[in-house]
């Protein structure tokens, strides 16, 4: 008896009549992808964002401003910051971190007008000499601006709290409790300097309290150029000299990556038909609590997501506060800090920065911030 094999694989001709039309279909789906990050990707992200919808966001203020004819550009790149600003105004966002020679190279860039949100000790040194911050912060409640400055005088009543700053002689204070103050101008020749201290109420969820939204046009719509830049936890490796060459890897790298990984997907889907509806299991393996909270932790840290980690934090605190002293879970931030104050005895300033304040800008900040709820915690556990 005679046998003939017959090959069960596909030719080539066949393989490319079964594979043209999936391919088609995924080029023109990644097409549309690329167009569509192209136009939709934002330029700035996180806290204080021009872009940004969320509730620690600045969206509201910056269609407040381009509604009174501010150009508002939001940008995270140190270059934007170091052009020449002769005749316009740069906002620096409270969040990152950059050397002293990053911050000296924005100071000479001649900027007309500098807004500096809740900045550090080594940007006050730089862009506003003698301007120091306090020990002592605000609580966060209306306050009236007793001073002379127009910004402040048109706005009246502002609801202010956060950080705090002493100022040199000649320099206009705003918004304090008579010794140090949350809002500070400088005028030295062509240039204005403002120090603002209470960002959080220029946010979206804030910004429409009391005369915030007054204050927040009068301070920073000055110029029709506005460059809003955010900086971020690393230089972008300039050296002194300025003959730093192009990047190796070019800035929309990320667009062909997202148009990879969606071609990808939608392969695996396409494929993943033919094998059947999934089968749940039981999986026999019993992954504990403190094992995920580890490696949470661990992604946290390698991402850099220390806001998501203090709020993480503040949350659980905030959890246990409430239940443990009876306040109610939708009380406003206010009645939490009093209440926890008169209980505990501790300052209404450190309550509200432990469980509401801005996210740290490094670990040693989240280490510390933990470090404070923790010993609330254990207050609350042995009162």
């Amino acid at each position: 008896m005679t046998t003939t094999s017959v090959p069960v694989g596909r030719g080539a001709a066949e393989s490319w009549r079964v594979l043209r039309r999936p391919m088609l279909i995924t080029g023109i789906i990644v097409l549309a992808a690329i167009v569509v990050l192209i136009f939709s990707t934002a330029s700035t992200s996180g806290p204080f964002s021009p872009d940004s919808t969320e509730r620690d966001g600045a969206r509201a203020l910056s269609n407040l401003l381009k509604n009174h004819g501010v150009n508002v550009r939001g940008t995270e790149l140190l270059s934007d910051a170091v052009k020449p600003g002769a005749g316009k105004a740069l906002l620096i966002g409270p969040n990152g971190q950059l050397d002293r020679a990053d911050w000296q190279r924005i100071a000479d860039a001649g900027w007309s007008h500098l807004i500096l949100m809740r900045p550090s000790a080594r940007q006050l040194a730089v862009l506003a000499p003698g301007v120091k911050n306090a020990s002592q912060g605000l609580s966060s409640e209306s306050r009236e601006p007793d001073c002379d400055l127009v910004a402040a005088v048109k706005a009246g009543t502002v609801t202010v709290g956060g950080p705090t700053y002493s100022a040199p002689q000649g320099a206009k204070t705003c918004y304090g409790d008579g010794i140090n103050h949350t809002v500070v101008r400088i005028e030295t020749g062509s240039q204005t300097v403002d120090v603002i201290g209470t960002s959080r109420s220029f946010t979206n969820s804030e910004l429409a309290d009391d005369g915030n939204a007054a204050l927040a046009l009068n301070l920073i719509g000055t110029h029709q150029e506005l460059t809003w830049y955010l900086p971020q936890f690393e230089s972008n490796g300039v050296d002194e000299k300025g003959d730093g060459g192009p990047p190796l890897v070019p800035p929309d790298i990320r667009y062909i990556a997202w148009a990879l990984a969606f071609a990808v997907l939608v392969v695996a889907l396409w494929r993943g038909r033919r094998l059947g509806p999934v089968v749940v299991e039981r999986l026999p393996v019993i992954v504990h609590a403190a094992e995920t909270t580890e490696g949470r932790a661990r992604l946290y840290r390698r991402s850099r997501a220390r806001d998501r980690a203090a709020a993480a934090l503040r949350e659980s605190a905030l959890g246990k506060l409430h239940k443990a002293h009876g306040i109610p879970r939708r009380a406003e931030p206010s009645a939490v800090v009093a209440t926890l104050a008169a209980r505990t005895g501790w300052d209404p300033h450190t309550l509200y920065e432990a469980l509401y304040g801005m996210p740290p800008l490094d670990d040693a900040a989240l280490l510390n911030l933990s470090d404070v709820l923790d010993v609330l915690m254990q207050e609350v556990r042995h009162p």
